[in-house]
């Protein structure tokens, strides 16, 4: 939950708008075709787009801060350095996993490495090189070595992802993304020590409906197993066994696993499809409000965070999953684009609006990370979240939350 007096929220969100800019996530060095004009350190008062060169609004407003990458390869970059500075040996991250930007099936299982005790942000790579993006995000990263895996630096998850020189690497792979994601599942718990009581199970195919649980995986560490739309891979039932009856928590629709999978399920635990919606933004809010017990973020009042992703980016879900497990903890929320707000997320926005009656230090606080440039969410967009997210006023008479 972000709290504080709103002044030193939008300081705050300039802050990182600024770290992220200057750390290889502000647009171009991903590969993007159009690169993004990163917020600038030091601009004079006498300069006349001063403002806008410190980065108000496309990086950052009031409630919320953009990680502006032109693709997934510069966002990633940009909040691994967000979430870890590097400053000093406590901002550097013991360990960082590497994933080729075209396997988001693999980024999807290893955003579950970033939550304790690994803390693994995921960098992208272009096949076996490092784009610019991420070399230069891992050499400021300077990750340690995790003691948990083994004393790697590097975790390189799917076969022929880069390997940096210099580092200790572990490799995780496997002859498709059910083997690649049960041998996650198996770092996980060796680092651990024990399994994860909770497991959620995804489509190998519609990586939209996946995409939310990336975030829920990064904060929990709860593990992302996939299944075809129709079949369970060897791979997943062996990992499934080795939970010995977990909750099993299904992510997506029947048009992406279906009646019968999830029948077949219960043979290895207790099942729940989260919603059968088959609208992918309606799909993400569902997962954002659903709780059950210690699963879910059951997000259905105000004092949270939230990271916004094109739904046709589902690989930035990836790329941001640190935001969702450090920080304002936000829920993974998907969005079309355009200039005018989905409806959904609007109406969404506006139930778990803060509020307050006498004196706003008091309340709670929303905040939103925008991810992508404004190809991903054009500002107009973004100032509507900014105006939803924002705590108001509300009147002693009124049963619903504060209107825009």
């Amino acid at each position: 939950m972000l709290g504080g007096h709103p002044r030193s929220r939008a300081a705050l969100a300039l802050f990182a708008a600024l770290l992220v800019g200057g750390g290889g996530g502000g647009g171009g060095d991903g590969g993007g075709d159009a690169p993004a004009k990163r917020p600038q350190v030091g601009v004079k008062g006498d300069e006349k787009e001063a403002a806008r060169d410190l980065g108000f609004p496309a990086f950052a407003t009031k409630n919320t801060t953009r990680v502006g990458g032109a693709d997934a390869v510069a966002t990633a970059a940009g909040v691994a350095r967000a979430v870890y500075p590097g400053t000093e040996p406590a901002t550097r991250p013991k360990a960082v996993a590497i994933v080729d930007a075209k396997d988001w099936r693999g980024g999807l299982a290893a955003a579950a490495l970033y939550a304790s005790p690994i803390g693994a942000p995921v960098l992208l790579s272009d096949g076996d090189e490092l784009p610019d993006a991420s070399e230069s995000a891992l050499d400021a990263l300077a990750p340690s070595g995790s003691k948990e895996a083994g004393d790697a630096q590097v975790i390189r998850i799917g076969d022929g992802v880069a390997e940096p020189s210099g580092l200790k690497a572990t490799d995780v792979a496997g002859k498709d993304a059910a083997e690649v994601a049960a041998q996650v599942d198996g770092v996980l718990s060796e680092a651990r020590g024990r399994s994860s009581d909770h497991v959620m199970v995804v489509g190998s195919e519609n990586p939209e409906f996946a995409a939310p649980a990336a975030g829920w995986a990064a904060k929990s560490g709860d593990p992302i197993l996939f299944v075809d739309r129709d079949a369970i891979p060897a791979a997943t039932k062996a990992a499934l066994e080795r939970h010995q009856q977990p909750k099993i928590y299904v992510v997506g629709p029947e048009s992406t696993v279906s009646p019968k999978v999830e029948r077949e399920l219960r043979r290895y635990g207790t099942v729940a499809r989260i919603t059968r919606i088959e609208d992918p933004v309606a799909h993400a809010i569902a997962f954002a409000r659903f709780g059950d017990g210690e699963f879910g973020w059951d997000i259905t009042d105000p004092g949270h965070g939230m990271v916004f992703v094109n739904r046709r980016r589902p690989l930035d879900a990836v790329a941001a999953a640190p935001l969702s497990g450090s920080g304002t903890y936000g829920a993974v929320l998907l969005h079309s684009g355009s200039e005018r707000l989905d409806t959904l997320v609007d109406g969404y926005l506006q139930d778990i609006r803060p509020g307050y009656r006498k004196d706003p230090v008091r309340g709670v606080y929303n905040h939103g990370w925008i991810i992508g440039d404004e190809k991903a969410m054009p500002i107009a967009t973004q100032s509507r979240i900014d105006s939803l997210l924002e705590i108001a006023l509300v009147d002693p008479k009124a049963t619903t939350a504060p209107s825009s």
